[in-house]
């Protein structure tokens, strides 16, 4: 009430100002009459006068519009005032630069101490073996160790077994890339339906025939097309044992470039499909081909409930190394771990490959000899020159005792007398011919193995859960647990080496376009989970629920299944053929756009005021998109939103489920434009020029851009139209550095634009929190000056080009061979550097010949304001045998130490070795890398997956594009021919160390910061923008979905709706994912605007929801296979979480 008198009031106060100030106006006109002169005509004087009187007239009412237009503003302030909410109006200071005046509301909360204490404790349980540590003690040094190259000569007693016989399983397994050198669909159609087919047949044969498979995306595919029979069969097979599903997941994803989310959604999607369809859980994880390990793997199969797993790409040396030292078998435990909790049972694979020739023993010579798929006369022969025999009476007993033999040496490289054996390779058994020599010719060998006691053996076909099971009998432990004596793991299995200084390290960047488009596609599922779980439960408790697209279900398993395709290890990785590659990108779009698709479903419902209004039409979507993309390797482009004299609402939706302050930018036809709040308040604006080439301003497009204010998982609204506003719409001001060439400037009369031809004195722009300073020369970042310092950091920005060998191997898809040290990037042409100054954000353009980076400031307080934006437009398409480098030179005393993250889930430490070669050094960096000393922390935050490395002191290097026209023997075939022109965007955040951090500066564990994490959830999840597409629909309300924000350390993963038994339906349930950060506290953080606080870990679902009640919830495993407590339907129930957890439950609303 008390509002609306106000605004009576003011109104009734305007209305009398105007009418009081024109009836002054006409009086002071007609009390001032133009003297009468004789005679009917004018003269000339008098028309002279008449025209200065209009010309006062005109300028009065120019004054009474100031002065109305003033007082409005101030009747605005008041209403805004009277809701809370001020209209912060930035102002220019003498100096030139703009000023946001201070927020009155509180915008930090304290951390409490309890929550430091994870990062600092030094409780951490001793391991056997840091991952480190075995680095710096190893040489390297590739000594030729006979027949197993590189390893040693093994030896051993006849009498080892006398008292407790060997035990051997042999594990007939196929390889199956979904995608590599053909298709997913070409290699289903070529082979894979086949080796599925005959396992059904040549299984049911003998009852002692084994069997395992890992990728479920085939798998289904398969079972798509076979009859009820053929399923009830399999269901008999997985349940005698014969048939194990290994891992589960979707595919068997890479390690290096993918991010957690992603690894976990294929591994639910894999499960969820195992579980409705087969009934199964797996037990044991098999990764046979991914280019090296991360040890966020072992802790995902760990909480999805799995005993064991196997790795195989592992550098030779450290084969060699735990071969030696009998820790091939270990427990893998994560290094932040402060008891025993994750630990996992690994099994490393010793020798060169998983191929038959490198899996019976250390001699590949003799192991050729028993893959009878080579048996001559087929089409692939051993590379050894001795080929394999078919097993007879009269070989029998030869044959056996070589091929025990290979068995007892492989053996010695283990503690226990049970010894793995895989049989089988890439898309193995599928011809029949195979089986039939395959598992004839060893059963022969085992019944001659087996029927001699003094040969101390027992030898079979099996699973690998029934060498697992085997091995923890022997051992005296239940599966999982640890056995007496086996050493602890720590850290991770990168780089990869396969031999010589061949370091698959180019991996971590190939084809960073798609790399990029995974993770756009990443933070759009994750929005339309949440969004599509939201809108179907409260169209559910509106009784409103067949109203709703629920088609949109389908969609959305199609997009995670395509996304999970994409986390192969030869997706991801940019290592596979072109023709594949367009077909993996024609996916990922396909389902972008789906995924818009069901975020303007969700949306639309969600913000309608008057449900019983909602009405949704498939032909017509409600909301346009804020961009789109012409083919699959095209970048985005924005849409530009077209404004008239009537309102265009804008819906705003921010993914992060903490309250977020940033900048939303959109394009628009005019610079006329207006943009006001959901009721009605104005907004302050920044209006920017678009360049539509290096010298031309777009005269039919403009950029707005506006602070808002986010709620967590909110839905905001925002208006726009086309209208003068001098007051709250506000001009940028550009500076156009020529740097001497012979350029015109396109401009715009809107825009206030200075041009420089030969000027190169550095410059900066700068925000309440910092000064960062250009070179004038080359228009790059020089250094920053943070607010309240005398001393600026020194912060080198260059670019570098790599080349590769001239010798007999070079760079490829996988590897990384340069020529020696990266060499200065030299275009022909200085660059041409744009300086955009404007209240909200400031920015420095610089254009190369093949890069532009755009430098962003945002003047915002908190997140967003205490980082510097980057993003680079890339295009070497030009370059041959080339890779392109970004390098950060700061003064940081970082020494040979740097921290890489692993899967955007933890951070590993990392040192440069000098005794390595260069390629050897760089490590995938998937979201983050830093350097750091006593003072200072360097973090460079990243959107996309590339590899990174500190080559010197100081420094931080990341290689942004590869372009290689040659093949570098892996089986590709190809070189990396395929370029696109690729925007790779980064975040630099500077931050001070506090004094509590400087005795731990060398520990083995490091986390983020709680700003740092904040960073990089900005960075990857930008809020997405929708305006109406029809401009008479129905009122609109902003929705808010939680009544709090989440505690700054708790992130919520996924709000995923579960399938219902009825393929491509939802079911009411729900798995709601959560983790719980680790991070550094002694990091400075005054006044971050976070709106957010930690809790000890704890979380109390009931009310979380606004205006849904939770009825059950159920603590699962990770994919929900496996219940951990019984279902609650307490109606707020609390979830408490240790730092670096991640829990799923089992959600479900009344």
């Amino acid at each position: 009430m008390k509002l609306k008198k106000q605004v009576t009031v003011c109104g009734a106060a305007i209305f009398c100002v105007a009418v009081f100030s024109l009836y002054l106006m006409l009086d002071k006109v007609q009390h001032d009459p133009p003297r009468r002169q004789n005679g009917g005509n004018f003269p000339r004087s008098q028309i002279s006068v008449l025209q200065n009187r209009i010309e006062q007239l005109e300028q009065l009412l120019e004054e009474n519009h100031e002065i109305i237009s003033h007082i409005k503003d101030s009747v605005l302030e008041l209403t805004a005032n009277a809701d809370g909410q001020p209209i912060l109006l930035p102002y220019h200071t003498p100096n030139g630069t703009w000023v946001m005046p201070p927020d009155p509301r509180p915008s930090f909360y304290s951390v409490s101490p309890q929550d430091c204490q994870f990062s600092v404790a030094n409780k951490r349980q001793k391991t056997d073996l840091q991952m480190i540590d075995v680095y710096a003690q190893l040489p390297f040094d590739n000594v030729d160790g006979g027949v197993w190259k590189q390893g040693f000569d093994i030896t051993y007693d006849p009498k080892e077994w006398d008292n407790e016989p060997l035990q051997v399983f042999v594990v007939p397994h196929s390889h199956n890339d979904p995608g590599w050198i053909k298709t997913f669909d070409k290699y289903y159609y070529d082979q894979t339906q086949h080796i599925l087919n005959n396992m059904l047949v040549k299984l049911h044969e003998d009852p002692r025939r084994k069997f395992i498979w890992s990728e479920i995306s085939f798998f289904s595919k398969w079972w798509d097309n076979i009859n009820s029979q053929k399923r009830a069969a399999v269901r008999r097979l997985v349940a005698s044992g014969q048939l194990e599903m290994t891992t589960g997941g979707w595919v068997m994803p890479d390690e290096a470039n993918t991010h957690y989310f992603a690894m976990i959604d294929q591994m639910i999607e894999g499960h969820q499909w195992l579980k409705k369809n087969i009934d199964v859980t797996p037990r044991s994880g098999w990764a046979v081909d991914p280019f090296g390990h991360s040890s966020t793997m072992p802790y995902i199969l760990r909480l999805s409930n799995l005993t064991s797993m196997l790795i195989q790409r592992v550098h030779y040396s450290i084969k060699k190394h735990f071969a030696a030292t009998q820790s091939l078998e270990f427990m893998w435990r994560q290094t932040w771990d402060p008891d025993s909790s994750t630990d996992i049972f690994c099994h490393m694979m010793p020798f060169y490959s998983y191929d038959v020739p490198h899996t019976c023993g250390p001699d590949p010579k003799i192991c050729c000899q028993f893959d009878f798929r080579r048996l001559p006369g087929g089409r692939i022969n051993c590379p050894w020159k001795v080929p394999p025999r078919a097993i007879t009476d009269s070989n029998l007993a030869e044959r056996a005792i070589i091929l025990l033999d290979q068995y007892k040496k492989k053996s010695k490289l283990y503690r226990s007398k049970v010894v793995l054996v895989p049989l089988g390779d890439d898309f193995r058994y599928d011809k029949i011919q195979e089986w039939d020599a395959q598992f004839l010719n060893y059963q022969k060998l085992f019944d001659y193995m087996n029927s001699h006691p003094e040969l101390h053996v027992q030898a079979q076909f099996g699973t690998l859960s029934d060498y697992f099971d085997a091995l923890y009998k022997r051992m005296g432990v239940s599966p999982g647990m640890k056995p007496p004596d086996f050493p602890v793991v720590s850290g991770d299995f990168f780089s990869y080496a396969d031999r010589e200084d061949h370091y698959w390290t180019g991996y971590y960047t190939s084809r960073p376009f798609y790399k990029s488009m995974d993770r756009v596609l990443e933070s759009h599922l994750r929005g339309a989970e949440i969004l599509y779980s939201l809108a179907i439960n409260h169209a559910r408790k509106a009784g409103m629920e067949s109203k709703y697209p629920l088609s949109d279900y389908a969609l959305l398993t199609d997009a995670r299944r395509n996304l999970g395709l994409f986390q192969h290890h030869d997706a991801i990785t940019g290592t596979a053929k072109e023709a594949v590659v367009i077909d993996y990108g024609v996916r990922l779009l396909h389902s972008l756009m789906n995924l818009k698709r069901i975020i303007i479903n969700a949306a639309h419902y969600l913000v309608v005021a008057d449900k019983e209004k909602y009405h949704y039409d498939h032909s017509v979507p409600f909301f346009s998109t804020d961009e789109s993309r012409l083919t699959q390797e095209s970048l985005p482009e924005k849409t530009v939103i077209k404004l008239s004299t009537s309102p265009r609402y804008v819906l705003v939706f921010n993914p992060v489920e903490q309250n977020r302050l940033c900048v939303v930018s959109l394009l628009v036809n005019t610079y006329n434009v207006r943009v006001l709040t959901e009721d009605g308040q104005p907004v302050a604006a920044q209006l920017s020029p678009v360049w539509q080439s290096v010298t031309d301003m777009n005269p039919d497009v403009y950029q707005v851009s506006f602070t808002v204010r986010l709620p967590s998982l909110g839905l905001s609204i925002f208006q726009l139209y086309a209208s003068i506003d001098t007051h709250t719409t506000l001009k940028s001001n550009v500076r156009v550095y020529l740097h001497g060439r012979e350029l015109t400037i396109k401009k715009q009369d809107a825009f206030p634009v200075k041009v420089l031809e030969s000027n190169t004195d550095d410059f900066y722009i700068e925000n309440q929190y910092m000064q960062v300073w250009f070179s004038g020369t080359t228009g790059l970042l020089k250094s920053i000056k943070r607010a309240g310092e005398e001393q600026e950091q020194k912060i080198n920005t260059q670019f570098l080009i790599y080349g590769t060998r001239t010798s007999k191997d070079k760079s490829g898809a996988y590897l990384f061979l340069p020529d020696g040290e990266g060499k200065p990037y030299t275009p022909k042409d200085p660059p041409v550097v744009r300086v955009t100054e404007g209240p909200f954000f400031s920015e420095v353009t610089c254009q190369y010949q093949h890069v532009q980076q755009v430098m962003r400031l945002y003047n915002l307080p908190g997140t967003e304001g205490l980082s510097l934006d980057i993003s680079l437009l890339i295009d070497i398409r030009d370059h041959v045998n080339k890779e392109i480098a970004m390098r950060l030179s700061t003064d940081i005393q970082s020494g040979d130490t740097f921290f890489t993250d692993l899967n955007g889930f933890q951070i590993q430490p990392r040192k440069f070795f000098k005794k390595l070669p260069l390629q050897a050094n760089f490590y995938p960096m998937p979201t983050m890398a830093y350097i750091q000393d006593e003072q200072n922390r360097l973090t460079l935050h990243t959107a996309q997956a590339l590899g990174v490395s500190s080559l010197k002191n100081g420094e931080l290097e990341v290689i942004l594009d590869r372009r290689l026209m040659q093949d570098d023997n892996r089986g590709l075939g190809q070189g990396l021919k395929d370029n696109k022109r690729l925007c790779s965007r980064f975040r630099i955040l500077m931050e001070k160390r506090s004094p509590v951090n400087k005795s731990l500066g060398n520990q083995l564990v490091s986390f983020p910061s709680l700003l740092s994490h904040m960073t990089s959830m900005h960075l990857n999840h930008d809020p997405l923008l929708m305006a109406v597409t029809n401009e008479k629909g129905p009122v609109l309300k902003s929705f808010q979905p939680l009544s709090a924000t989440l505690p700054c350390d708790f992130h919520i993963l996924n709000l995923r709706t579960l399938q219902a038994e009825d393929d491509g339906l939802p079911s009411p349930d729900m798995a709601l994912i959560l983790h719980r950060k680790g991070f550094d506290c002694g990091l400075e953080a005054k006044n971050l605007a976070f709106n957010c606080t930690t809790s000890q870990g704890k979380l109390s679902l009931g009310g979380l929801f606004l205006g849904l009640d939770i009825g059950t919830v159920q603590q699962t495993s990770l994919t929900l296979m496996y219940s951990l407590a019984s279902p609650s339907n307490n109606s707020n129930p609390t979830v408490s979480m240790d730092p670096m957890e991640i829990s799923t439950y089992r959600l479900r609303f009344s």
